[in-house]
C-alpha cells in the first residue's frame, strides 16, 4: 500500500495503522489527519479516490473529501453552541420562543437543550418524508413540527438519527435567517479555513470520492457487525424506533447523488477531508496554527458536560451525549474520559481531547455495517493512544 503524507516523530503507530486498516480491515481509500496544540501531526492519504476504483482509477489525493454521515451532527452543534456563545440562543429555551409553529401537538416543553443532547422525544416520523422532500429543508422542518412526543421532553434519550438535522437546521434559520450550510460555511468553516462543507458548492464537486458499502471484519466495537440480539431484533422490527428512526427518509437517498449532497442535511451529508474534520476540532479547543479559536471555555465545557447517559432508546445500547456530542464510552470509544466528537456510520469519525489537545478526523469510501465504533476508526485511535 502507498500511503502519501506526513507523520511527526512519535506518531508512527497512527501509520501503522493506517497501513493496516487496508491490508486487512478492508479500507479502499481513506485520510486520517490529527492536529495537537493546534499544530497539524498527522496527515496521511491512501487508496483510491472512488470505493469501487480498480488498479487505474484515480488515486485519493490531499485534497480529496468524502460524506461523512453522522459525524456532521457534530459540526452542526457547533453552530447552535456558537449561537448560544454570541447570546442570540437560550440553551434552556423552549424550541417553541424560535420557532412558533414547533410548538404544536404537546411539544411546548421541548428546550433547545433537549434537540442537542437526544432529549426531545422526537426521533421518528409518523409520515416519512421521500428522498424529494428531504432535500427541500423547508419540508423536513414542516414535518418535524407536525410531529408528536415519542417521550415527554427531558426525561429519556434516544438517538435522533435524521430528525435532528431539521430541529437543528430550522433553529439556526429562525435565530440568524440564513440557512444551516451557509451559517456554516460562513461562520466556522470558513474562519478556521476547514475543508469541510454542510451542502456541497459545485466548484467543489470534483473534489468528493464516490461512496459505497465494503465488508468489514467482525471485531467492531460497538454495534458490531454481529450485533448483540436485542439489537440485530430492534433493526429487523418495522415498528420499533430503530427502524422508524432510520426511515424518516424512504427510501434512503442515493448518498453519491449530486443533488444529496448539495443539500444541506446537517444530520447526515457533510462533506470533509480528513485535514477538515480534524482541524474543525482543533478549533473548538485551541488556537490552530495561531488562527482563530471557535469555543470560549465555558461553551467547551458546556459542550463535553454530561446531559444524557444509559440505555439509548433507539440505538439499543448505553450512550452518552453532551451538547450535541457524543462522549468517549462503550458505545463510540474517543482518546480518553474527557474526549468529545461524534462518528459517522460506518466508518468517518471527528473528535478532540482537550486535555491532551488532540484534535482527530477520519474519512473513507467505504461504508461498513457498523454505527458508532468502526473497526478501521478505532485501530487509528488505538494507535494515536500508543502514540501518547
Amino acid at each position: 500500500m502507498n500511503v502519501n503524507g506526513t507523520v511527526a516523530e512519535g506518531f508512527e503507530p497512527v501509520r501503522d495503522a493506517f497501513v493496516r486498516n487496508f491490508e486487512v480491515l478492508g479500507d479502499r481509500g481513506a485520510a486520517v489527519a490529527v492536529y495537537r496544540d493546534g499544530h497539524r501531526v498527522v496527515d496521511l492519504w491512501a487508496g483510491t479516490k472512488d470505493v469501487d476504483g480498480t488498479a487505474d482509477s484515480a488515486p485519493w489525493e490531499r485534497g480529496t473529501a468524502q460524506i461523512v454521515r453522522s459525524a456532521t451532527k457534530g459540526v452542526a452543534a457547533a453552530a447552535l453552541l456558537l449561537l448560544h456563545q454570541r447570546g442570540l440562543l437560550d440553551l434552556d429555551a423552549p424550541v417553541g420562543e424560535y420557532w412558533p409553529e414547533f410548538k404544536a401537538v404537546g411539544k411546548e416543553r421541548v428546550l433547545v437543550r433537549h434537540v442537542l443532547s437526544h432529549r426531545a422525544g422526537l426521533p421518528v416520523l409518523d409520515r416519512p418524508l421521500t428522498p424529494e422532500e428531504a432535500l427541500d429543508p423547508l419540508r423536513g422542518a414542516e414535518a418535524v413540527a407536525r410531529q408528536g412526543l415519542v417521550w415527554e421532553p427531558g426525561t429519556d434519550h434516544g438517538y435522533h438519527g435524521l430528525t435532528y438535522g431539521w430541529l437543528l437546521g430550522e433553529l439556526v434559520r429562525r435565530v440568524t435567517g440564513r440557512g444551516v450550510g451557509d451559517w456554516i460555511a460562513e461562520e466556522i468553516a470558513g474562519p478556521v479555513g476547514a475543508d469541510l462543507w454542510v451542502g456541497l458548492p459545485a466548484a467543489e464537486a470534483g473534489r468528493v470520492g464516490r461512496a459505497g458499502r465494503v465488508e468489514a471484519p467482525g471485531n467492531a466495537g460497538g454495534l458490531r457487525s454481529r450485533p448483540k440480539r436485542s439489537v440485530a431484533e430492534a433493526y429487523d422490527d418495522p415498528d420499533s424506533l430503530t427502524r422508524r428512526a432510520f426511515a424518516a427518509i424512504t427510501p434512503f437517498p442515493d448518498q453519491n447523488d449530486p443533488a444529496y449532497r448539495a443539500a444541506a442535511l446537517p444530520a447526515t451529508n457533510g462533506i470533509a477531508t480528513a485535514e477538515g474534520l480534524a482541524r474543525f476540532y482543533a478549533s473548538l479547543v485551541g488556537e490552530v496554527d495561531g488562527g482563530e479559536r471557535l469555543f470560549s471555555p465555558p461553551t467547551l465545557a458546556a459542550a463535553r458536560a454530561e446531559e444524557s447517559a444509559g440505555p439509548d432508546r433507539v440505538l439499543v445500547i448505553n450512550t452518552r451525549f453532551g451538547l450535541g456530542y457524543m462522549l468517549h464510552g462503550s458505545a463510540s470509544p474517543f482518546l480518553d474520559t474527557g474526549s468529545f466528537g461524534h462518528p459517522g456510520r460506518g466508518g468517518s469519525l471527528g473528535f478532540a481531547d482537550p486535555e491532551s489537545g488532540i484534535a482527530f478526523g477520519y474519512v473513507t469510501n467505504g461504508f461498513s455495517k457498523t454505527v458508532t465504533a468502526d473497526p478501521r476508526a478505532q485501530a487509528l485511535v488505538r494507535g494515536l493512544r500508543a502514540s501518547l
